[in-house]
């Protein structure tokens, strides 16, 4: 039996405590149900980090032991330490996969990667959303039909201020008419991202089925490929170059 992918999945895990609607659905938090149902996958070892934990969770020991990263933050993204940030930055470039979740988009590790603002368009209204299977044959798409219904959901609406995907996996329509980019994909060095919309703390999103699947999906994409430090460095020349000379009939 292959080895199993090792998944860190992170949450700040700070609305799940002050917010009444966020405990209530989520009562150990966002974290402790996505893990579950990776679990359930059974090619996945999980564990969780918070932002309170020492070093939020991500010491070196857990971070060089991470295939791949899932990300959920909003209220605290800049309380994430620089040295954290450059941690994780260093890992994905040398192959982690990392997975950014919703409001995770503003996280300081993301727009590092993405090298932009990562602003949108948003209303904190629940609306009903349609997010459309642009690519059926994307290994992120397996078992998922035409599309995903979410009857209770956050809506963010465009322009969404990131780079342009290398490939777009699904895109949204609210009930509103607002429509977002809502599956993205990019390499980063030797590592793969994926960026996916749902996921408001106080919408039931991490207990869809097709949402768990499509995590499922992606955590098995993006796992390392290879393992490899990008460092450049100076290097000899390995043969002299003689040149010689050619004659031309002159």
């Amino acid at each position: 039996m292959a080895d199993k992918v090792k998944v860190t999945v992170w949450n700040e895990f700070l609305h799940e405590r002050t917010n009444a609607a966020a405990k209530k659905l989520y009562p150990d938090g966002m974290h402790a149900v996505i893990a579950e149902s990776l679990r359930a996958a059974g090619d996945i070892e999980v564990r969780t980090a918070t932002l309170d934990e020492p070093e939020h969770g991500l010491t070196k020991q857990v971070v060089n032991d991470t295939d791949v990263l899932i990300w959920w933050g909003d209220m605290a993204c800049h309380e994430v330490s620089a040295a954290i940030v450059k941690r994780l930055e260093k890992m994905v470039l040398a192959g982690m996969g990392l997975i950014v979740l919703h409001s995770g988009r503003l996280s300081r590790i993301f727009r590092k990667l993405m090298g932009t603002s990562c602003l949108l368009r948003w209303c904190g209204v629940p609306d009903k959303e349609r997010l459309w299977n642009l690519e059926p044959g994307h290994p992120i798409t397996e078992g998922i039909g035409e599309y995903i219904d979410l009857p209770d959901t956050e809506m963010y609406s465009e322009r969404f201020d990131i780079p342009a995907p290398e490939k777009l996996i699904f895109v949204s329509r609210f009930k509103g008419g607002d429509v977002f980019r809502s599956g993205c994909v990019w390499e980063r060095g030797h590592g793969r991202i994926f960026y996916f919309r749902p996921g408001h703390e106080t919408c039931p999103v991490f207990y869809n089925e097709d949402v768990q699947k499509v995590l499922v999906n992606a955590v098995r994409w993006a796992k390392p490929r290879i393992v490899k430090d990008g460092t450049c460095s100076n290097t000899q020349v390995l043969k002299k170059l003689e040149s010689k000379k050619v004659g031309c009939g002159f």
